[in-house]
Order: structure tokens, then C-alpha cells, then sequence
């Protein structure tokens, strides 16, 4: 019975496509490019059983392999690498006179397809619009051709990242991979990992094996997967590795001073004294914080930040810095408060100066750049009465909703790199339609609809000058009530198509009416490769 029903269900929405949107080699690409020029008349390349490649990347290069997946996906054809100025041809190659790393040329005429990128990167960018333009120019595709167009292409911003919190539901590393091919679909090129947090530390530091042997287990390894396990060494390294092939940089987070329960629960004296004994149950107790006085606090992060930084390629480590409940516990701790005297100051939250100067000095130490979450107005102590100006050389990244505008502007006026992840567009754990809840432990989430993601501008309306610090955009993934990968991604896409459009496309290329059909191929798609999704249906007409 499954053999019969898959081809006809996937029979039946191929129909439902093609009676409700017309097909076009446009009608799948997400983001939409920078700059496209259509045939006039209609006129296609013909692939072949003689189609070959020619390249002058190395046999083994990725970029290659990836061709010949779309070829065989779409085409059932394996083209090899023959170069011979064969007129039935498929050309990838670097080209230098393209300057920046993500700009790429894509061109089908008579002679075929010819791919030109800045960079390795570039290509595998081009690689997946030309999936998008044989998945939405289906009626071409199943007569094994492609309609001549010509594609000049590189994004709007530079930085444009999901971050998956394995923190507090742990992935294994076949889902994190699985989760990495979804985002390059969508030219996203970070990957941030929040590794840190109350419940549960997900790195091995082999200098403090207690951290994971004690901090990644919940309820003494008792409870099954998610909420328990680790990444090893080799495991990050598998990661980053198979992100790099994509295009995708890894980034860790490290989440301190708060959300330190699993730090605190391998080595209680890292908190302020008068926490020492109180109980840490991974998952149920919050609002503890590593103790600003204590020197063993910042010996043990120089031997974990100096791992990290050895194991991580990225140039940048974010340090968190969010949610810090200052009132429970440097507010009411002796040498905090001794501390606060002696430095002149008026509040305890003022203690994050020294604290983060330190830490931050580790990070330069290990030849990194610190990025940490703009935390402003807030029930939580507020950036701006103790932080700002922050060193330049860290980035922050806007989160607070309604809050983005005053992020913008003190990290103009201080001169910072901002980081656009406000939580009214580019929280993508938060419900997507009134009534379609996260299954458990929804904490009163507000909703962000499909629309309301797409509605991202990432330079928020503002003159070029004014938006010039801006580095990208960044959609979130809190793992609260996100258990497994199948949440994972159904809570990702589709909202997850409009951040990524946010981030590379000129606001005068973007259309929510455009982007409402675009979803729809891609979505089927995904479906097919056995990806979870939502199906927007509040946005058909009826």
C-alpha cells in the first residue's frame, strides 16, 4: 500500500502545483537574484547522454560532486568531466574578475550552461539557484531541458545565519548535517551552534572533562536523547567540515555570565559563594551566574576559550551575554558587592565592565573577535546602563523585540557591527499561525507569522550611511520546545526562506506576492527529500 500511495500523493500535489501556479525557470528561486535577464523567445539548451563538464577545478572538488547530484536528481544524467569544447557542454568555473566571494554568473544560451563564481563558495551558491531553476521550471526538466537565462548574482549582506540550540535539546551530528543541507538550499553561510547554557554543556573541553561527563547529562543520564549527550572533538570537526564543503561558517556560543546552570553543576565553585550549595537540576534551575570576583572563574574560560578557538576556524566566538539575573546573585554576594565598592561603582550589573573586559581579552588573546547579544530596556539589567560603549571589535546582535531601532542606533554612534536578529521577525521557535503551537513548553511565545518574517528589512527603512554597520541577518532557533530535527525544521521552514531572502536580496528584487508561489515548489521539494515543513495554508487564496 506505501508504494502506491507516495507516487500518488506526490502525483497529486505536482498537480495541485501546476494547476495553481504557472512554471517558469523563476518560480523556485529563494532568494530571489540580484539580477536576471529572461530568454525572449522561449529557447532552451537540450541535455544529453553527451553533456559533459568542463572545468579546471580538481576531479575531487565538492563543487563537482554537487553538479553531478542535481544532474542526476533532475536530469538522470552523469556528466563527466571532459574538457573538449564539446557543444553540449555544462562549464563551472572560478573567475577572478569576480571580486567579491559570493558573486557568481550563471548563463544557459545554445552552447549550455557556463557557471562563473569569485570563489568556491560562489559556485556552490550558483549551484543551488540552478536546482531552483530545474525544480521550478518542471514541464522543461522532464523533457531534460532548461530555458536560456542569465543570472549575475552576489547578497545584499554578507552575514546571513541560523542558530540551532543544541544546548538545550541535544542533535546528533546526522541531524545537525541534515539541518546544514537545508540551509544551503537557501545561500545561508552561518551556522551559529549555542553549545552553553542551563541545560546542558554540549562541547567537550578535554583540560575540564568534568564539563560534559557532569554538564551534559540531565537527571544523572537517566532520561533519553535530547537531553542528554555531547559534541567531541571530532564530531565538531566533522561539522565544520561538512558546513565548509557548503559554504557555511560554524560559530560557537558560549553563553556567559548567565545561563550557567551546566557549568555551575560540574563546579559549583565557579558561582558566588553563597551559591555553592544550592541545587542545580539541569533543565529546572535558572538564573544562576559564574561569580565576577572569582579568579578561577577566568582560568578555567582561558583554558575553554583557548580550545575552542583551536578547534573552530571561525574568527569569532559569541560570548552570550543576555538575561544575566544580576539581582539573584552579584546583587547578593559579599565580594561581588566588595568588588563593586572598590571599583567606584553605583550598581552591581556595572561588574559586567570587568567582567567581560577580562573575557574579552581572552578571546583577543586566542587571536578571535567576541560577538554578544545587545541586551537593552529590559527586566534584566540593560546594556546601555553598563556596556555601552562596548570594545569595537565586538559585534552585537540585535534580539529584544521592538528594541532593534535603539540597537541601531548606539551601535552606530559607538561604532559596532550589528548583527539583525529582532525577535518580531527572526525568532523562528515562536508560533507561526494563531492556534499552531509548539507541542510543549510554550512559555506564551508570541506569534510570527510567514508574512511577518518576510517583512524583514535588515537595514530597517534607513539611508545607506545609516545602515552600513549592519553585517547581516541571523534567524533563531531556541530549543525549548524543539526536541528533535523534524521540529527543528518544520519550525524553520518556510519562515525560514523569508530570512534568507531578507538577507540576500535588494529590498527592490523582494515581493511577498513573488515569494508566496515561490514557497510552494521549494516546499515540495523538501518534502520529497524527506524534510519536515510546514504548509502555509492561511496564505492560499480562497
Amino acid at each position: 500500500m506505501k508504494k502506491i500511495l507516495k507516487p500518488f500523493l506526490l502525483l497529486l500535489i505536482a498537480a495541485l502545483h501546476s494547476a495553481s501556479y504557472a512554471q517558469s525557470n523563476t518560480a523556485a528561486l529563494i532568494p530571489m537574484p540580484n539580477h536576471i535577464e529572461k530568454s525572449k523567445d522561449n529557447s532552451t539548451f537540450q541535455f544529453n547522454e553527451r553533456t559533459v563538464i568542463n572545468s579546471s577545478l580538481p576531479g575531487n572538488s565538492f563543487m563537482l560532486q554537487e553538479l553531478t547530484r542535481i544532474m542526476e536528481k533532475h536530469m538522470q544524467l552523469s556528466p563527466t568531466v571532459d574538457n573538449k569544447r564539446n557543444k553540449n557542454r555544462i562549464e563551472i568555473n572560478i573567475d577572478s574578475t569576480l571580486k567579491e566571494k559570493e558573486h557568481y554568473t550563471l548563463e544557459v544560451d545554445k552552447r549550455g550552461i557556463s557557471i562563473k563564481g569569485g570563489s568556491e563558495g560562489a559556485l556552490f551558491m550558483a549551484l543551488q539557484t540552478l536546482d531552483q531553476i530545474l525544480i521550478g521550471d518542471f514541464c522543461n526538466t522532464a523533457d531534460k531541458k532548461i530555458e536560456h537565462i542569465r543570472i549575475d548574482d552576489k547578497p545584499r549582506f554578507a552575514h546571513r545565519a541560523v542558530m540551532i540550540d543544541p544546548a538545550r535539546h541535544f542533535l546528533p551530528v546526522k541531524d545537525v548535517k541534515f539541518f546544514i543541507d537545508q540551509m544551503a538550499r537557501f545561500k545561508y553561510n552561518v551556522l551559529q551552534l549555542h553549545l552553553t547554557d542551563d541545560q546542558g554543556w554540549r562541547i567537550e573541553i578535554k583540560s575540564h572533562p568534568k564539563l560534559t561527563e557532569i554538564g551534559a547529562f540531565r537527571n544523572n543520564g537517566k532520561t533519553p536523547s535530547p537531553d542528554n549527550g555531547y559534541y567531541t572533538h571530532e564530531d565538531i570537526k566533522e561539522i565544520i567540515a561538512y558546513a565548509a564543503e557548503r559554504n557555511i561558517e560554524v560559530i560557537p556560543e558560549l553563553d556567559i555570565p548567565g545561563h550557567s546552570v551546566a557549568i555551575l553543576k560540574a563546579y559549583p565553585e565557579l558561582g558566588c559563594a553563597f551559591r555553592h550549595n544550592h541545587e542545580k537540576n539541569l533543565g529546572n534551575t535558572t538564573n544562576m551566574m559564574l561569580c565576577a570576583h572569582q579568579d578561577k572563574v577566568y582560568k578555567i574560560y582561558e583554558d575553554i576559550i583557548r580550545e575552542v578557538a583551536m578547534l573552530f576556524p571561525s574568527k569569532r566566538i559569541h560570548l552570550g551575554g543576555d538575561e544575566a539575573a544580576v539581582k539573584e546573585n552579584w546583587a547578593k554576594c559579599d565580594d561581588c558587592l566588595a568588588m563593586m565598592q572598590k571599583a567606584g561603582y553605583e550598581k552591581p550589573s556595572q561588574l559586567m565592565i570587568p567582567f567581560f573586559n577580562r573575557m574579552l581579552d581572552i578571546v583577543r588573546k586566542n587571536s578571535k573577535e567576541a560577538i554578544l547579544w545587545c541586551e537593552l530596556d529590559n527586566i534584566w539589567p540593560p546594556a546601555n546602563d553598563y556596556l555601552f560603549p562596548y570594545p569595537q571589535d565586538v559585534t552585537l546582535v540585535t534580539w529584544r523585540n521592538a528594541l532593534t531601532p535603539k540597537c541601531i542606533e548606539l551601535t552606530e554612534k559607538y561604532g559596532h557591527n550589528l548583527i539583525m536578529a529582532p525577535g518580531e521577525h527572526a525568532y523562528l521557535d515562536y508560533p507561526q499561525f494563531h492556534g499552531d503551537l509548539p507541542e510543549f513548553n510554550n512559555w506564551g511565545m508570541p506569534v510570527t507569522t510567514l508574512e511577518q518574517s518576510y517583512r524583514l528589512d535588515p537595514g530597517y527603512g534607513l539611508p545607506q550611511a545609516g545602515q552600513a554597520h549592519i553585517q547581516g541577518v541571523m534567524a533563531t532557533l531556541w530549543a525549548e520546545a524543539i526536541r528533535d530535527i523534524n521540529r527543528l525544521t518544520y519550525m524553520t521552514f518556510p519562515r525560514g526562506m523569508a530570512i534568507a531572502e531578507a538577507g540576500w536580496s535588494n529590498m527592490e528584487n523582494r515581493s511577498w506576492d513573488s515569494f508566496k508561489k515561490r514557497i510552494y515548489p521549494n516546499i515540495m521539494d523538501m518534502m520529497k527529500s524527506g524534510v519536515s515543513v510546514r504548509v502555509p495554508f492561511e496564505i492560499v487564496e480562497r
